[in-house]
């Protein structure tokens, strides 16, 4: 047999072996995860109301089914597909907080797989994940009774700490009087009444997914890994498809170009934010660099001014490499102690500079004797019967010969020279003085 022969026949059988086998274990893992999600589509539907608080709890422990959730939405034509949407809007309806969480953390993928399907003008595959998306909306923009959300935001003010400045890092604010007038008011600015959406359309589209983000990124410390990672590679899918850093990144999905709204980055900046200080350094710097580049090439003045302060307020720090650790968002923490200018002028500094000049007068006329150039300090005394000399008043029996000429202010200072040796003199044989003691 020739040699050639039998090493190309049996590399061939061997290859084929191979895929064969290759093949049949994916098979394999696909019906695992079918069947994972099937035993949880069965089993939610024959769960009395009592067992759902504890069914919620039970969730964390199904480590395989949320993979298992994440394959059957990014296939747009699995069979399984509108049976989990259904799913998934009777946890988020059913008003637990944590079925709703559950629901939440695919919002991501929901999102992206709605508008590439939309980009592809294919709407007939959307139509389960639209009606999800759609009937998490309207269940959000109203309350227990069935009334229209009025959502209230407080304004930022450049005088209190937020997470994208400190004011100790400013520099010194004037305290003008404007400034002491409109310290401690803060701006309420309000959102909705929201109309509820039967369908999307162009106009609206945006409108709803921008809500949508919003509501997810009020449950943010809730969200898993895998969730923020989807948010990820859903802002740099939806910001580069179409341009030419989509060639950059490499992404071979759909090359259309999606239009977006400033709302909607500014939303996804906020994810992009939590997920940069929770483990997702790589991917949020990458997501973060492309809303950026989309926001320059859409002239939105709201996403630059948003994602450059993010950017700026990182300054290459270490960020959290612990995906397991405890959820937050690193920012400056504000002094307890209150920072007060240097040349601003308050009652203390008032008298603080009065203490200085007062301790700077006693320091100067304290002070030791500096040589026979100038006059000589009375150094007070006190007597045997407790009296002490002032200062002041030497000093102004002095005045007369201070007036006097340079030759006699220096016989008169070493002649006080001469008084202070025998003042102390006769201290010490306990002798006390009458008065001035005669040249």
């Amino acid at each position: 047999m020739d040699l050639k022969f039998w090493f190309n026949e049996n590399n061939g059988n061997w290859f084929h072996q191979r895929l064969n086998s290759a093949g049949s274990r994916c098979g394999k893992m696909l019906a695992m995860d079918q069947g994972v999600v099937e035993e949880w589509l069965s089993e939610f539907k024959t769960l009395p109301e009592s067992a759902i608080s504890s069914y919620a709890a039970s969730l964390k422990e199904k480590a395989s089914l949320v993979p298992a959730i994440y394959k059957v939405i990014r296939e747009n034509y699995s069979d399984l597909l509108e049976p989990v949407c259904h799913q998934l809007f009777e946890f988020y309806r059913s008003g637990d907080p944590r079925l709703q969480r559950f629901t939440l953390q695919f919002l991501p993928e929901l999102v992206w797989s709605y508008l590439s399907v939309t980009a592809g003008r294919d709407p007939h595959c959307s139509g389960c994940i639209e009606a999800l998306l759609l009937g998490i909306y309207n269940l959000e923009i109203v309350d227990k009774d069935g009334q229209s959300k009025v959502l209230s935001f407080t304004v930022p003010s450049l005088s209190k700490p937020s997470v994208y400045h400190e004011p100790s890092t400013i520099g010194s604010m004037a305290l003008t009087e404007g400034a002491l007038a409109n310290h401690g008011l803060s701006r309420v600015v309000y959102s909705g009444p929201h109309l509820q959406r039967e369908t999307f359309t162009a106009q609206n589209r945006f409108e709803v997914l921008t809500f949508l983000l919003l509501c997810y990124n009020a449950s943010l410390s809730y969200m898993s890994s895998s969730s923020l990672q989807s948010l990820c590679q859903l802002s740099s899918r939806i910001c580069i498809c179409g341009y030419p850093r989509q060639q950059i990144r490499r992404y071979k999905g759909i090359n259309t170009r999606m239009s977006v709204s400033a709302e909607f980055l500014v939303q996804l900046i906020t994810g992009i934010h939590y997920a940069l200080c929770n483990g997702e350094s790589d991917m949020g710097s990458k997501a973060l660099d492309d809303v950026l580049y989309r926001a320059q090439l859409e002239l939105y003045p709201e996403v630059l001014l948003v994602g450059n302060a993010i950017k700026s307020s990182l300054h290459g720090g270490a960020l959290k490499s612990n995906k397991e650790g405890s959820r937050s968002i690193q920012v400056e923490i504000t002094p307890t102690s209150s920072r007060i200018s240097r040349n601003a002028v308050t009652s203390l500094s008032i008298r603080g500079h009065r203490w200085k000049r007062h301790e700077s007068l006693e320091n100067s006329i304290d002070s030791p004797e500096s040589g026979p150039s100038g006059p000589i300090p009375e150094i007070s005394v006190t007597g045997v019967s407790g009296e002490r000399l002032a200062n002041g008043e030497v000093l102004r029996n002095r005045t007369e010969g201070e007036a006097l000429g340079g030759s006699e202010a220096g016989a008169d200072s070493r002649a006080e020279v001469r008084r202070q040796k025998s003042v102390r003199r006769l201290m010490e044989d306990g002798v006390s003085p009458a008065g001035r003691v005669p040249y």
